[in-house]
């Protein structure tokens, strides 16, 4: 029996936005998944101590409508449900036991930050990172983790921005693609 290959994406989607949905649009595009699982983290703790983010059930609804229209996409709330802070580790050893192959989707100016993650040297060995472009981060080198690309069209938006998180430099940054 072959292993169910699942590109799991994961985040805080506070909110999510219609760059959240490319991505997951150009990782399926490759052919290399079964299925896209977009995991919203409960309690998102790289993020819950530096400002107040959402509820996870709100965050969790409004993924799960910008994704209805997706039908190889699994919008999971198996880190909401889970007490505690929400580690990809956690999320990929349970994906792992439900007998699937895991590749982590993530964005480039998340990917320099791997190394920093919970359990980051065991997760290296349990999966493989996808990486697709973000603004103009360039993919880093990930020593210890087996790597793949996906080429995308830039989209200029985050969720920072719709917040309103971002300086007005930082805005036009993102709108007029200045480095």
């Amino acid at each position: 029996m072959t292993q169910e290959k699942i590109g799991l994406f994961g985040g805080t989607f506070d909110p999510p936005h219609r760059g959240h949905v490319a991505v997951v649009r150009a990782a399926w595009a490759t052919g290399w998944f079964d299925r896209i699982v977009v995991v919203v983290a409960g309690d998102p703790y790289r993020k819950s101590g530096q400002r107040l983010v959402a509820p996870g059930v709100e965050r969790l609804a409004q993924t799960r409508d910008i994704f209805a229209h997706e039908s190889f996409v699994e919008v999971s709330d198996r880190e909401i449900r889970r007490s505690g802070p929400s580690y990809s580790f956690d999320t990929v050893n349970e994906l792992l036991e439900e007998g699937c192959a895991v590749s982590l989707i993530v964005g480039a100016d998340v990917a320099s930050s791997l190394a920093s993650w919970w359990r980051a040297s065991e997760l290296a060995a349990l999966c493989d990172v996808v990486v697709v472009p973000r603004d103009s981060t360039k993919v880093p080198a990930l020593d210890g983790w087996r790597v793949r690309s996906i080429p995308m069209n830039l989209v200029n938006i985050s969720s920072s921005l719709l917040r309103g998180d971002e300086s007005p430099e930082q805005r036009d940054d993102l709108f007029f693609g200045r480095d």
